[in-house]
């Protein structure tokens, strides 16, 4: 299966939807993967877990099988390097070529990916919750917040298993000084929050099909409440750059371990093996 193939122009954003995410900042997509690729997608986040790596190179932080607390949040970073189905998730033509139109750029390359896994909670009392962040806030080893995350569902995802909440407008204030991830009292933080002035912090859930992808702004506050089912919500989050993203040395060290491979080329792009080409406008010359 080649998941990555052919550019699917039917699920490119129409003006209207480019300027919606220009005022919000986020932005849904019609279903990409079908039933049987997503199964298959499933498939291979369970090998990962068993530690069953399909190229032999380990992902960055990965949950196995066996470990501590499996009612916690998992989060592997780069499972792109690990196994081929994932890696075509990662590097998919249609996403790279929707997050083109809505960032207005001609050149998308892949920045990192990070598998998601929300257990489900059940009578238990774990949350598994994810904090308000805005994703900039991590990647200041970029020169600008010229990226944009692609957040594909592999189940069905609504407020009871814990779909993601955006913040519509928020990628216009700017980087907030209130950004962790793994902070579960939510209301905590948005209390904490110094918003500009005349602006509203709203949220809006993103209630998604399986094989649908939300995309937003790397400034656009987001964030996901508890999975109060059964089944565990199981995603991919697809960290994307436009290409003329730059490397920049952040002295408070949020020195991405990908911007590592930069090798403290100031002021450089992005390019190369490590970021790969999901959509470039000159292939559609």
């Amino acid at each position: 299966m080649s998941m990555n193939g052919q550019l699917r122009k039917d699920c490119l954003p129409a003006q209207e939807d480019v300027t919606f995410f220009s005022e919000n900042g986020y932005w849904i997509s019609p279903i990409i993967f079908s039933e049987d690729e997503l199964a298959e997608i499933v498939a291979h986040q369970d090998r990962l877990y068993r530690g069953e790596y399909e190229t032999g190179k380990a992902p960055v932080c990965n949950w196995l099988e066996g470990q501590d607390n499996p009612r916690a949040l998992r989060k592997t970073d780069n499972s792109h390097w690990s196994d081929l189905t994932l890696r075509n998730v990662a590097v998919n033509a249609t996403i790279g070529g929707i997050a083109a139109a809505l960032m207005e750029t001609e050149t998308i390359r892949l920045f990192h990916d990070q598998l998601l896994y929300k257990p489900g909670r059940g009578t238990g009392k774990e949350t598994a919750n994810v904090g308000w962040h805005q994703d900039y806030a991590y990647w200041q080893c970029c020169a600008g917040p010229t990226l944009i995350t692609a957040w594909v569902a592999f189940t069905d995802v609504d407020l009871s298993n814990g779909c993601m909440q955006m913040v519509p407008r928020s990628h216009k204030w700017g980087l907030l000084n209130v950004n962790d991830f793994f902070e579960q009292n939510l209301e905590k933080q948005q209390q904490a929050m110094d918003i500009p002035e005349n602006e509203k912090f709203s949220t809006v859930p993103v209630i998604m099909k399986a094989g649908q992808v939300s995309f937003h702004h790397a400034l656009t506050i987001h964030g996901s409440g508890p999975n109060t089912s059964d089944q565990a919500r199981r995603s991919m989050a697809v960290h994307l750059m436009t290409g003329e993203t730059k490397y920049k040395y952040d002295a408070k060290g949020n020195n991405h371990f990908n911007a590592q491979m930069m090798n403290g080329r100031e002021g450089e792009i992005y390019e190369g093996e490590a970021w790969p080409v999901l959509y470039t406008a000159k292939s559609e010359l």
